[in-house]
C-alpha cells in the first residue's frame, strides 16, 4: 500500500500486529522486519532476541537511560567524537551501539564535589573545559530553572562562563524540541522545556544559532568529506561555530603538502585559503579576511565540493 493508506487505515494498529521496538517515549516508530513479514503472511511471529548484546542499537531514549541521564544531557553527550563514531541511522532516527554507549559511560570521570563561593580567583577550572557543556545539561535535567550562580558553584567555574554554558545548553535543548515536535514556537519549546522567562533572553537566541549550525552542518561535512576522499585532508567531524560578528562559520585543517594549511568557509563569503593550520579562522571576523596566502575559491557561499577542490588545485 502506499504511505498515505498506511498513514490513513493505521494496519499497525490492529490486534496481533507486532509491537514497535522503538522505546516507549519515542515519536517516531519502528517495528522488527521478520515479525511484520511474519504476521502479515499469517506465519508464527518470531520472539526478539531476549538477551542483551553490546550491538544493540539504542535510540536516544535508551541511550540516556544507559547512561542515567535525561535526553536532553544525552543530546550533549552524543557531540563527543567518542559517540559521534558511532552514530547509526535507522529509519531517520539516530541510534547508538549500546557497547558505544557502555564504554562512553564508563570513561567519564567522577563528579567531584561541589566548591563553596565560586572559583577563587587565580585558579584553574574545576571541571575541564571540554565536560562543561555535558555538566550543565545533567544540572538542568535536575532543575531546568538552574541559575548561573548554581551552576558556578556546582562546578567551580566563573559566573560569564556559567551564564554563557546555560544559555548554549538551553538553545541546544529548544532545538532539539523544536526538531522533533513540529509547529511548536521556540517559546513554547522554552516552556515546555520548563525555562522561566528571564532565561528566554539569552536562550531564545542560542537556539536560533543552534538551528542555523545545524543547517549548514551538513553542507560543511560534504566539503570535508570529499576533502578527505581527494587526500587534502584527513576526515574529521564539522565543527560550525558563530563569530563575533554573528556569521556562521567553520574550518577545514589540511594535510602536510597540500596547497594550502587549512580551508575555512564563512557564510557571507564562501571558502578561502587559511595561513595557519592551528588557528585558520583569525582573530578579526568583522571584515573579509585579506592578504599573503589568503585566496577565495570562487564566488558561491555554498559552492559544490567539486568546485571547492577544482579552485583549490588551480
Amino acid at each position: 500500500m502506499s504511505e498515505k493508506t498506511l498513514r490513513n487505515t493505521r494496519p499497525y494498529t490492529a490486534e496481533g500486529f507486532p509491537e514497535p521496538i522503538s522505546s516507549p517515549e519515542a515519536q517516531k516508530l519502528l517495528w522488527d522486519s521478520e515479525q511484520t513479514a511474519a504476521h502479515l503472511a499469517g506465519q508464527p511471529v518470531p520472539a526478539l532476541p531476549a538477551d542483551e548484546s553490546g550491538e544493540d542499537l539504542l535510540d536516544r531514549h535508551e541511550a540516556a537511560a544507559e547512561c542515567g541521564v535525561g535526553v536532553t544531557t544525552w543530546n550533549t553527550y552524543k557531540r563527543d567524537p567518542a559517540v559521534a563514531a558511532y552514530l547509526v541511522q535507522v529509519g531517520g532516527v539516530e541510534h547508538w551501539p549500546r557497547h558505544a554507549v557502555r564504554s562512553f559511560r564508563d570513561s567519564r570521570p567522577g563528579r567531584g564535589s561541589a566548591r563553596a563561593g565560586g572559583r577563587p580567583q587565580g585558579s584553574g577550572d574545576m571541571v575541564p573545559r571540554e565536560q562543561i557543556l555535558e555538566r550543565v545539561s545533567e544540572l538542568l535535567d535536575q532543575n531546568p530553572a538552574v541559575t548561573a550562580a548554581t551552576v558556578m558553584d556546582e562546578l567551580g567555574i566563573a559566573m560569564t562562563t556559567a551564564t554563557a554554558h546555560l544559555a548554549t545548553v538551553r538553545g541546544r535543548h529548544i532545538a532539539d524540541l523544536l526538531q522533533d515536535e513540529s509547529g511548536l514556537t521556540s517559546v513554547q519549546a522554552a516552556e515546555q522545556l520548563g525555562y522561566p522567562k528571564i532565561t528566554h533572553r539569552r536562550a531564545l537566541p542560542a537556539a536560533d544559532t543552534e538551528q542555523r549550525v545545524r543547517a549548514a552542518r551538513p553542507y560543511v561535512q560534504s566539503v570535508i568529506d570529499a576533502l578527505a576522499a581527494a587526500g587534502y585532508a584527513e576526515p574529521a567531524q564539522a565543527d560550525v561555530t558563530q563569530l563575533g560578528s554573528g556569521a556562521l562559520a567553520a574550518a577545514a585543517r589540511l594535510v602536510e603538502g597540500a596547497p594550502a594549511p587549512a580551508l575555512v568557509w564563512d557564510e557571507r563569503f564562501g571558502w578561502r585559503t587559511a595561513t595557519s593550520r592551528r588557528h585558520p579562522i583569525g582573530k578579526n571576523t568583522d571584515t573579509r579576511p585579506e592578504g599573503p596566502g589568503i585566496r577565495y575559491l570562487g564566488r558561491d557561499e555554498a559552492a559544490s565540493a567539486a568546485a571547492v577542490i577544482a579552485a583549490l588545485q588551480d
